[in-house]
């Protein structure tokens, strides 16, 4: 029965192709018990012959195999031409696998406790910003309501009451529209309306009350014509 190998380490020569396998070449520290009297081998050297399909499910490519450290497994070969193995072992490969890195492993398990670290320390931040957000929610809607310049008060809209002579009249769509844009962008009106303060009868800006309507603004600015 075959003796079966486990070998561990990089490649250390170039991948080699042939018509259903591949070759590279590896080496591994010689045994430190070999018999009295005989030499010590530093390295031994092996030259691994796989599959091209067991070798593609690995992702290795002719670059990466120099540097990822490999295990492999197999049965030594007398089989193979010598010029097709230059190693002082053949191995038939019948399975093959790509082990982590070390630093890699360490890097990754520091990155997975500093993202842990930062998702925990996000989440605080986010609670105390809801906190700080509710307490101070009424000041922050104040600080929201800008007015247009030249505004004197802010008035109901539903209060202003419009003549029978503006409701007659259609306002230039085109600039209806440019208004309506501009409160889309800023939440207000470009201008006040003019009303009578103690009527609330629409003197000028009929345009801008139709825009206040579109965009059913509850409160609209104004400043006041005093009728003489």
């Amino acid at each position: 029965m075959p003796h079966k190998m486990t070998l561990t380490g990089s490649a250390t020569g170039p991948l080699r192709e042939y018509d259903r396998y591949v070759a590279f070449d590896m080496r591994e520290k010689g045994s430190p018990s070999a018999p009295k009297g005989l030499k010590k081998s530093t390295f031994i050297s092996y030259t691994v012959f796989v599959a091209k399909k067991a070798f593609n499910k690995t992702g290795l490519t002719k670059k990466s195999i120099m540097h990822e450290k490999i295990l492999v497994q197999g049965e030594p070969t007398l089989d193979i031409p010598i010029g097709e193995c230059p190693g002082e072992i053949g191995i038939i490969c019948f399975q093959i696998t790509v082990l982590p890195n070390k630093n890699d492993k360490e890097a990754n398990d520091s990155n997975d406790k500093k993202e842990a670290k930062q998702e925990a320390s996000k989440a605080q931040q986010e609670v105390a910003a809801t906190k700080q957000e509710e307490k101070q929610e009424p000041v922050a809607k104040e600080a929201k309501t800008v007015q247009p310049k030249g505004t004197k008060d802010v008035v109901s809209f539903k209060d202003i009451i419009v003549p029978e002579a503006f409701l007659k009249t259609r306002p230039n769509p085109v600039k209806t529209e440019e208004v309506i844009e501009f409160v889309k962008r800023t939440g207000h009106l470009d201008k006040p309306l003019t009303i009578e303060k103690e009527t609330k009868v629409l003197k000028d800006g009929y345009r801008r009350y139709i825009v206040a309507k579109t965009m059913k603004m509850d409160n609209v600015p104004v400043v006041y014509d005093y009728q003489k």
